[in-house]
């Protein structure tokens, strides 16, 4: 099994950077997630592991051995593509085994590895089926198995769920999850979704513009982002940015909307150590909201601006001084646009931002 380490990556494609001297360490048998929007560096990220693309500068280790100038072959890594790639012409035997054979296995060997790999993947039988007669999950499993059963170093996949419904993505991503602890192997996973990545994960690489923002376990992304970005970007919905003022009267300090404010008296010595200016901006998500039908001690008053039954749960779209606050609230809760509605934030749950910076303080 493989570590893998990334030292002051960097890939430019003229005057555009599109990896800005990246750093990670990725441990080995880990399943870690590059994770982020389209054009922020990920996928080319992935393919200078590969050795597909050279870096304009910073190196590449897998163990202790610096595999940078090394072609993908000699890196023996398994690479499985957004669109799977898998031999038209060829049953998914064939393909499975075609690696194997340019390796110059012997036949019998062959086909205990295919036949073992198969099996691990559920597709047992399929193995003398076209492509052209596959459903995409069986595709997926047939490019999965092609690469596995080489035995790669590092196993480097590339969104390669974001072809299936939603429903296969889910079942799917489940599959990965349990093959990952089967194969005991480094998994470096390239995908923009975030419940893949927080779902499939040891650790997250949030990317954005090229450079890393956070990498972290999903627990401590989701509930400690390190900056606005981190932030808004991981959770569904997302969180709501709410600009406010850091005032002090009397003693004591006040998050300041304008419409109403919020003690945060016992967060002085962070607010004094971390903030660069007054201005701030407070980061709650929408599960870490109460809802009221009725005014309650502590609650800011509100109005409905829109209302989204989802089922399982309602979201509510209301509007507090100009500001539009989402929040989650049950299915049995009912609202109507211009209606009042009370909220509260959980205050052990939100998140004060320094505004000129957008790193996170609290």
């Amino acid at each position: 099994m493989t570590e893998v380490s990334l030292e002051d990556l960097r890939r430019e494609f003229g005057k555009t950077v599109a990896v800005d001297n990246l750093s990670l360490k990725i441990r080995d048998k880990h399943f870690i997630s590059i994770l982020g929007p389209s054009g922020c560096g990920k996928t080319t990220t992935l393919r200078m592991i590969a050795g597909l693309l050279p870096p304009s500068k910073g190196r590449i280790y897998f163990d202790d051995k610096d595999v940078t100038d090394l072609s993908p072959r000699d890196r023996k890594v398994g690479l499985v593509f957004q669109d799977y790639a898998v031999f038209p012409h060829m049953n998914a035997f064939e393909n499975i085994a075609w690696g194997l054979k340019v390796r110059k296995i012997n036949p019998e060997d062959m086909r205990l590895k295919v036949k073992e790999i198969a099996e691990l993947l559920n597709i047992t039988d399929i193995l003398r089926t076209m492509p052209s007669r596959m459903s995409q999950s069986e595709l997926q499993r047939v490019a999965l198995a092609r690469t596995l059963v080489t035995n790669p170093t590092v196993l480097l996949l590339d969104e390669p769920l974001s072809n299936l419904d939603a429903s296969l993505r889910a079942r799917m991503r489940a599959e990965l999850k349990k093959l990952q602890v089967d194969i005991n192997q480094t998994v470096i996973y390239v995908t923009h979704d975030q419940i893949e990545a927080m779902s499939l994960s040891n650790e997250i690489a949030v990317m954005n513009l090229g450079k890393l923002q956070q990498y972290d376990t999903p627990d401590n992304i989701y509930h400690n982002p390190a900056n606005m970005f981190v932030a808004g970007f991981i959770g569904s919905p997302p969180m709501n940015f709410i600009h406010c003022s850091i005032i002090e009267e009397n003693g004591t300090i006040f998050l300041d909307q304008g419409t109403f404010r919020l003690d945060v008296t016992n967060l002085k010595d962070d607010l004094q150590k971390g903030m660069t200016s007054t201005e701030a901006i407070l980061g709650v998500r929408p599960e870490d909201i109460g809802i009221s039908i009725s005014p309650l001690n502590g609650y800011i008053e509100c109005s409905v601006y829109a209302y989204e039954p989802i089922g399982s749960e309602s979201i509510i779209d209301a509007t507090v001084g100009g500001t539009i606050i989402r929040a989650l609230a049950s299915e049995t809760f009912t609202a109507k646009v211009g209606n009042s509605i009370y909220i509260r934030f959980d205050m052990d749950r939100i998140h004060i931002i320094d505004k000129k910076t957008e790193n996170v303080i609290i």
